[in-house]
């Protein structure tokens, strides 16, 4: 099955190209191993070539020899010169993408944990829920290297998921008013440094908390 993430890798035109990764939702793994080093997770020649060469690319073409090679991080990128908002709308499938990563030109590397709002899954009243745009990203705690209280959250955010479906196959939440509830219950439950972004398909929302819940967010559109 795997565990599925999606890698961006800032351009110096402040835009991202998106990465494949089929391993790298296990345990966040990639937030110790993309380094300058090994951009893709694991020491491959002429990977720092191909990530310099694609830091300005205007397509997702790389040369013959590297395509379909078994790296870490996919060499061959989905998406070219894309924004993180466009990222998080267009591209990050929350129901399949356990993890993003947000990778800046000095190899900083941020991992964030996904959360898919939808519910088609659990709800035998809810037909069929987006999987792009419909989600929560949220960053963890670190500590000696290790996420601290991740599988913990996403332990919670199943079981409380699992309630709400309840709810909403018992009239007592339209899917609306059981996606907000299930939200404002899992910001709560974050820990209070993490940096956590909303996005929701079912109205049209999307909000940067930097911190704690009551934090302006940085970003919004309705």
């Amino acid at each position: 099955m795997g565990h599925r993430a999606l890698v961006a890798y800032e351009r110096p035109d402040d835009t991202y190209n998106l990465h494949y990764t089929h391993w790298g939702g296990c345990n966040l793994r990639l937030k110790h191993r993309i380094t300058e080093a090994t951009p893709f997770g694991e020491e491959y020649d002429g990977s720092r070539e191909i990530y310099e060469e694609l830091g300005t690319a205007a397509s997702t073409y790389i040369p013959e020899e590297h395509r379909h090679k078994q790296t870490e991080v996919r060499l061959e990128p989905t998406a070219v010169g894309v924004t993180i908002e466009e990222a998080l709308a267009d591209h990050l499938d929350f129901h399949m993408h356990e993890a993003f990563y947000i990778v800046t030109r000095e190899f900083q590397v941020t991992a964030f944990r996904t959360f898919w709002l939808g519910f088609h899954t659990e709800a035998t009243s809810v037909e069929e829920s987006p999987s792009h745009g419909h989600g929560v990203i949220c960053t963890v705690r670190w500590y000696d290297g290790e996420p601290v209280g991740d599988g913990s959250l996403r332990g919670w955010f199943a079981g409380a998921k699992e309630v709400t479906a309840e709810l909403i196959d018992r009239d007592v939440f339209s899917e609306v008013q059981a996606t907000t509830f299930l939200v404002e219950r899992l910001l709560g439950k974050r820990h209070t440094d993490a940096e956590t972004y909303v996005r929701r398909a079912d109205t049209d929302e999307s909000r940067w908390y930097p911190s704690h819940y009551s934090a302006t967010p940085r970003y919004r559109t309705n």
